[in-house]
């Protein structure tokens, strides 16, 4: 059986695969990426949590797990880049409003404000990127299920 976190991470992968189109794509855990597609691309990162709070009785673990979600956009035009990068922010967080509990698997879920860096490569366009940390509450009653 797939344990609760792994469901969760499956599915908001699932979700956020909406976003995917000829010229965006999705991945979840990739390394590094060969190609920046001219839509630009989102990589999900199981990323983790912090120890859970622990109920009594019955026994149940709250996790808030954190996964990381990095947005990356590269054209040489610098308005079409941000504009861009704005854009998919905005879809990922039409993507986390539309199912706040992911078909009920968690509690919660939300994104934290994203982080911006600029990456500059000699003899292409400059890399934009954002890096958003999404805060999955979820309830188990094994830590390692």
């Amino acid at each position: 059986m797939t344990s609760k976190r792994e469901q969760i991470l499956d599915r908001l992968n699932t979700k956020m695969n909406a976003l995917e189109s000829a010229t965006v794509k999705v991945y979840r855990n990739l390394d590094k990426p060969q190609k920046i597609t001219s839509g630009g691309i989102i990589i999900l990162r199981d990323g983790g949590g912090e120890e859970p709070e622990v109920l009594l009785s019955p026994l149940t673990y709250i996790y808030e797990h954190l996964v990381t979600a990095e947005i990356m956009v590269q054209n040489p035009d610098p308005a079409i880049r941000d504009s861009t990068l704005d854009a998919l922010l905005v879809s990922i967080g039409g993507v986390i409003n539309a199912n706040r509990t992911l078909d009920g698997l968690a509690e919660w879920i939300e994104a934290r404000s994203p982080d911006f860096q600029e990456e500059s490569i000699e003899g292409a366009a400059s890399i934009r990127t954002a890096t958003v940390l999404i805060m999955v509450r979820f309830f188990t009653t094994d830590p390692l299920n």
